[in-house]
């Protein structure tokens, strides 16, 4: 499988601004197979603990030369900075995350089935691979490397459609806003 390629259409320091123009893009998204990605840079137990026990099956590892993980069992207050992920999580669970996530670095990934079509751009349907939306929590990029104190929200579309991306701005009344640029994971 290939990577999507993310594109900015709204940076912004309120929240719910944000989380509303999430809602509008999933309007237009065929929600089949709806499921969550959290992903996070954690610095403190005081943000991890909560985090973990929310979502008690979500993995981490150490982002320093530690080597520390999850899958080893490790004590995490002994490797931080931590990775923090969880995949296939329910959309109930954006609100306590956001909640618990703190001044963290974090991504929330809406991952569907498809987006519409796109007629006025000459795009048909488009398929899982580049379906997703991301809310960028303190972080102005998708590998959570430039913090900031605000949200970002990105479309996700395949390459081969990047047209796609600033048609579905326009959907919300918005424009993109930086370049595309390839999503990890």
């Amino acid at each position: 499988m290939s990577n999507s390629y993310a594109q900015p259409i709204l940076r912004t320091a309120d929240l719910s601004e944000a989380l509303g123009i999430v809602e509008r893009l999933l309007g237009i998204a065929n929600l089949q197979d709806l499921e969550i990605d959290f992903d996070g840079l954690v610095f403190s137990a005081d943000v991890l603990a909560p985090l973990l026990e929310l979502l008690p099956h979500a993995q981490w590892y150490a982002k320093g030369d530690t080597g520390g993980s999850s899958e080893k069992g490790d004590d995490p207050s002994a490797h931080f900075p931590v990775r923090f992920r969880a995949f296939a999580e329910e959309p109930e669970m954006v609100g306590p995350f956001l909640d618990a996530v703190g001044d963290s670095l974090a991504t929330v990934r809406w991952d569907f089935m498809g987006w519409p079509e796109a007629p006025e751009v000459g795009l048909g349907t488009g398929g899982t691979r580049g379906a997703f939306v991301t809310l960028g929590v303190n972080v102005r990029d998708l590998d959570l490397k430039e913090s900031s104190t605000d949200y970002t929200v990105w479309v996700h579309v395949k390459y081969v459609e990047a047209k796609r991306a600033p048609w579905l701005a326009a959907q919300v009344g918005l424009s993109v806003i930086g370049d595309l640029v390839m999503a990890p994971y």
